[in-house]
């Protein structure tokens, strides 16, 4: 999972950065391909994944992972540095929309619904662009005696339509999602988080005239969760007490994250290692095969599937095997959030 952390000028961005990569304790970002990129891969904190360790002791345990984008810098206006951020953030699977909720040295006071509105403004004009050229070419290909893919044609055209009255693509799921756009990667179309991050002391959800659809909202003290990163245990413990945070920015973006993108998390235990896995919800035992290893993909026979509950009830596989508790399922098995996985396969 690839997050872009997007957001107007001084909305925090950077502190949420730092607040989300520094929270396990370890320094994790490096600089991306361009010098003002930076990239950070984290850990999923899973206590399955810790509970699997202590039952096989494996030489390894593999935790899913996130990798979060900070782009360079956005203005909030049409540019062509924007258009470079833009697309650092285009590859993403969703975007975590910072949005300001704090006082400004010199007093400026925030207006968050505004902010917000303001960046999604600015999304929907960068697609409606992509969209219009993409509409012109094959209209001009058209003249030109080559028949255009009416799907795609259809799809663009529904999509002007809908960016034309202001709204995101993500208002329509099913227009969104449509295989025909895909290549495009609509900054509208993608999975948005919004992150409001407001002063230490304000703990509060701002009021909203219109909130968004479609799109998750959490509030985070950036700076507060930024300084208790980087404090050692016994610190954080304190200011985490004093401050009435019960759980790291970290573990909630990427709960709802989860949430955002219909993700679940599946278990294997492959020769010395034990390995969360992260896949879409409904997807079947032979895409999640693919998911470890494309051989296992292409010779799949079986898969052995035990859910974590009844591992932990009965105490290890073996006996959870003994009581018919594991059972074999085929390649249209729908896989659940927990489901330790033994594929069966044959090259």
């Amino acid at each position: 999972m690839k997050l872009g952390i997007v957001g107007l000028p001084q909305s925090g961005k950077s502190t949420i950065f730092a607040a989300l990569t520094g929270a396990r304790g370890e320094d994790s970002s490096r600089r991306g391909p361009r010098g003002d990129q930076k990239i950070a891969t984290v850990k999923v904190a899973d206590e399955r994944v810790d509970t699997l360790t202590k039952i096989y002791k494996p030489k390894k345990s593999t935790y899913a992972q996130v990798e979060y984008l900070l782009p360079s810098e956005i203005s909030g206006s049409p540019s062509k540095s924007d258009d470079l951020s833009w697309n650092q953030v285009r590859v993403c699977d969703a975007l975590i929309h910072v949005v300001r909720n704090f006082r400004l040295p010199g007093g400026i006071e925030p207006d968050s619904e505004a902010d917000f509105w303001r960046l999604e403004e600015e999304m929907i004009l960068s697609d409606m662009v992509v969209v219009e050229k993409r509409i012109e070419r094959l209209e001009a290909e058209s003249k030109k005696g080559k028949k255009p893919d009416k799907e795609e044609y259809t799809l663009l055209n529904s999509a002007r339509e809908l960016l034309d009255k202001g709204q995101p693509l993500r208002s329509d799921p099913a227009l969104a999602s449509a295989h025909a756009l895909k290549g495009f990667t609509f900054l509208s179309a993608k999975p948005e988080l919004v992150v409001i991050n407001n002063d230490d002391e304000d703990e509060a959800t701002p009021e909203w005239k219109l909130m968004p659809e479609n799109i998750e909202t959490i509030v985070v003290r950036g700076r507060l969760e930024m300084d208790i990163a980087s404090m050692t245990k016994e610190e954080a413990e304190e200011f985490l007490d004093a401050y009435h945070i019960e759980e790291s920015a970290l573990d909630r973006v990427i709960r709802s994250s989860y949430k955002l993108l219909n993700l679940i998390s599946f278990f294997t235990v492959l020769g010395e290692e034990v390995r969360a896995w992260t896949i879409k919800a409904g997807s079947t035992a032979l895409m999640a095969a693919g998911t470890v290893h494309t051989d296992m993909e292409k010779g799949f026979i079986r898969a052995e599937v035990l859910p974590f509950d009844e591992l932990i009830k009965h105490g290890s596989f073996h006996e959870a095997r003994h009581r018919g508790l594991v059972r074999l399922e085929g390649k249209e098995y729908i896989v659940k959030d927990g489901d330790i996985i033994n594929f069966r396969f044959n090259i």
